[in-house]
């Protein structure tokens, strides 16, 4: 809401608190509803694929629209953090229609303290992977040398710009990894933190010196280094008057499909990893919890010889520790899908989600997500988004861990 007035940020036509029955439901439930404008000319990448002549000056008053969003949100102090081209999208399907920024479920306000590690793979900027390596040190027991905490600032919408330049201009991203992988290889983080990249001759040849100056001044490893929004603003190629009508590459490169979709699915993998972290679960000794149902475990039946309560699904009784297991098991084969001899993916995802629902019944959270999710009892009936029942199901896991903690 505090971005959305600018002509090149997708805007909010209004946000309602309404209870809405969907098709699958059995009753209405509450809602929050926010009503965006119609972007109906695509996503950048799309169009581009689209265009036969695709130009060099397109591609400068694209990233000048682009350069403006980000400025008008940096001046409010908030950080996208997840610019990429499928966050880029066309008004309409006119060749002078606007582009604009979309997705802010990442954005947040610049305080000096922007540490948790939030990026897509091909468009992180090396501040982030140092901030992750560093979280990952600390989450591993490893002191951190520095007395205060490693953050990244809003300059990673900078370095995420260079690389979509670079990619508009010439249809691959500028670090690329030979081996395909779940997380950033170790080849790929290598050349993002040391800043190798180079311009082939084949691609680039045509491509003016402004445009390679404007993506070396801002995949700069170094934040202080890199352009800031201004500058790229002020930078010669957004300015030209020059024609730039030479004819570029990236417009024949991206009509591969399965290319584009690759790149894309290793994002979302990546954005699926860096979401679901720290799901740490502290337990307390069972002598010190104050928890109702042990209270009742207590006066209704007997106490183990080794002072631990056994787990009764017949007696309706709920062990947290194990419903817990359960839903990360759900996380596990949204992620890492793994199915066994004569079943396949989807079998095995509707088996760990009965066994999760099973422990988590009483868990209002879970009970409206499968709702929406089209669940039967047994199994999903409709198309699964995997990763988005990962990230409502980490919630479901903070949200009982919270409630335990309290008890």
């Amino acid at each position: 809401m505090m971005c959305a007035t600018h002509s090149n940020i997708v805007q909010i036509i209004e946000v309602y608190a309404n209870s809405v029955q969907f098709p699958h439901e059995s009753s209405p439930r509450a809602r929050l509803l926010i009503v965006m404008e119609m972007m109906e000319g695509g996503e950048l990448f799309h169009r581009i694929s689209q265009h036969r002549h695709f130009t060099e000056k397109q591609a400068s008053q694209v990233t000048k629209q682009i350069a403006l969003a980000l400025q008008h949100c940096h001046s409010l102090n908030i950080a996208h953090r997840d610019l990429k081209p499928e966050n880029l999208l066309f008004k309409d399907n006119s060749l002078d229609a606007p582009v604009k920024l979309c997705d802010f479920g990442f954005a947040k306000v610049d305080q000096g303290d922007l540490m948790t590690p939030q990026f897509t793979p091909y468009y992180v900027a090396p501040q982030v992977l140092e901030a992750q390596r560093r979280h990952q040190k600390e989450k591993s027991g490893i002191i951190p040398t520095s007395p205060t905490p490693y953050t990244y600032n809003k300059s990673c919408d900078l370095w995420s710009l260079g690389v979509i330049i670079y990619v508009m201009l010439c249809g691959y991203p500028p670090f690329y990894s030979k081996h395909h992988s779940r997380t950033i290889p170790k080849d790929m983080r290598k050349k993002i933190m040391t800043g190798s990249f180079e311009f082939p001759e084949e691609e680039w040849s045509q491509i003016s010196e402004m445009a390679k100056d404007i993506v070396r001044k801002l995949l700069k490893v170094k934040p202080e280094e890199r352009l800031t929004i201004e500058g790229v603003l002020d930078h010669p190629w957004l300015n030209s008057t020059e024609a730039l009508d030479n004819i570029l590459p990236s417009a024949q490169l991206m009509m591969d499909k399965a290319m584009v979709a690759g790149i894309q699915q290793a994002h979302a993998e990546q954005l699926a990893n860096m979401r679901i972290q720290d799901l740490k679960v502290s337990l307390k000794p069972l002598h010190s919890v104050n928890n109702p149902i042990l209270r009742k475990r207590k006066l209704l039946g007997t106490k183990p010889k080794d002072g631990v309560y056994i787990h009764d699904p017949e007696n309706g009784s709920n062990d947290s520790n194990v419903a817990l297991e359960k839903l990360r098991d759900v996380i596990a084969q949204c992620i890492l899908p793994q199915a066994g001899k004569g079943e396949n993916e989807d079998e095995k995802l509707n088996e760990v989600m009965q066994e999760a629902w099973k422990y988590n019944r009483e868990c209002k959270l879970l009970r409206d997500t499968l709702q929406s999710f089209s669940w039967n009892g047994r199994g999903f009936t409709d198309k699964v988004d995997r990763l988005k029942l990962a990230e409502i199901v980490k919630q479901v896991i903070e949200e009982q861990t919270n409630s335990h903690d309290s008890q």
